[in-house]
């Protein structure tokens, strides 16, 4: 897809005498992963929601190739509308990189044929990327390595939140309940599919065929006869080659919105949320149900629940929060069974955030709107030091 609209390389502001320079923000989305749109789309609300007056925005776009460039300051340019999935391109704008130096926090533009240009010190990144190479640790370590403040978890919650097999070893491991579940290595598909296959057979049915490090709901599919499983492995190897088989669990998924706290406070959780789809649309929440067809979805926020249920899922939402040591935001999805046990899903450390993902929409029901969250996001961010902590 095409991009014919170019950013302008956006002048670094110059204060008068005395007046503070306003914090620098660079927006990053896109990315190489399956993910790249929702990345935009999360941009957008991001972009149309943070506070101008406080803050200077440089975004940066990331193409599907790897290619950081300065993209347009225009929310419309980059949400998802009509089914039109937005994309940065190498045309979107100039390239830039960020130094790696020490204490030097600088973007410079890079033109052919001329010398590169310093855009500018940036104070913090606001990393919008979901999926491998963005979400999973791989951008977390850069930006330390960069020794730039940025939002959200680190290196190690990121990479174990992005990873399924590892996430729930390590929830299990601090008392937490999660399902039952197989890994089916890259190498094991390969070597004996008939013994992967006899090696999920004890889950039951039904099966959820996921791609151990893909989200918004990327390759996944469920599965009824396990003569379907071999086809469902496949398609999530297309994103993945280690596959999470799931076993099926009957009860309402719930999610709960996580806000790390400032030193001295806790960190705190939202009211959960509920998402309840229309099944004779959709055999569960996959891609189209999420961004495409809303038409078929029902997000309700407050979920509807017994208030002793409701500080059940919060308590665990936030001691998910701390088993993986994130830091920032996360978003923990849940099931209540019929009995009323919270059994964890998952965590995700980067969820959707636009104005009508659930991460927001559970915080407004919760009483912080939408730029309050992105200015406190920041705020944390900028709290926190680099490096060990």
């Amino acid at each position: 897809m095409s991009d014919a609209t170019t950013a302008s390389v956006p002048v670094v502001p110059t204060p008068g005498a005395g007046a503070p320079r306003k914090t620098r923000v660079a927006v990053l989305f896109g990315g190489r992963s399956g993910e790249h749109a929702i990345s935009a789309s999360t941009a957008a609300g991001v972009l149309r929601a943070i506070d101008r007056d406080r803050y200077d925005v440089v975004p940066v776009g990331i193409t599907r190739e790897g290619r950081w460039v300065i993209a347009a300051d225009d929310p419309e340019r980059w949400q998802i509308a009509d089914g039109r999935l937005p994309e940065v391109t190498a045309e979107s704008g100039a390239e830039v990189v960020l130094s790696l130096t020490q204490g030097e926090r600088t973007l410079r533009v890079l033109e052919p044929g001329q010398v590169p240009a310093l855009l500018g010190e940036v104070d913090v990144v606001f990393p919008l990327l979901h999926g491998p190479f963005g979400e999973d640790g791989t951008v977390q370590g850069l930006l330390e390595l960069a020794d730039v403040h940025y939002v959200g978890a680190g290196v190690l919650a990121s990479a174990v939140g992005m990873d399924k097999h590892f996430m729930k070893l390590v929830l299990a491991g601090q008392g937490l309940a999660v399902g039952p579940y197989a890994v089916i290595r890259p190498r094991d598909w390969e070597r004996d599919r008939a013994a992967c296959v006899a090696a999920v057979e004890p889950l039951g049915l039904p099966l959820f065929v996921k791609p151990a490090r893909a989200g918004s709901s990327l390759g996944i599919s469920r599965v009824d006869d396990l003569a379907d499983l071999p086809a469902a492995v496949d398609a999530a190897r297309e994103h993945d080659p280690k596959v999470v088989v799931e076993a099926g669990i009957d009860g309402r998924e719930i999610e709960c919105a996580v806000l790390g706290g400032r030193d001295g406070a806790p960190t705190r959780a939202s009211l959960p949320g509920e998402i309840v789809v229309d099944h004779d649309s959709h055999a569960f929440y996959d891609f189209e149900a999420k961004y495409l067809d809303e038409a078929h979805v029902d997000l309700r926020c407050p979920a509807e629940l017994p208030q002793h249920v409701i500080d059940e899922i919060r308590e665990v939402a936030v001691r998910t929060f701390e088993a993986v040591e994130a830091e920032g935001l996360s978003r923990v999805d849940v099931f209540v069974t019929d009995d009323e046990r919270v059994i964890v899903n998952e965590i995700n450390t980067m969820p959707g955030f636009t104005p009508f993902s659930m991460y927001p929409r559970m915080w407004e029901a919760s009483g912080v709107t939408y730029p309050e969250l992105v200015d406190e996001l920041i705020q944390l961010a900028l709290e926190r030091r680099t490096g060990l902590r």
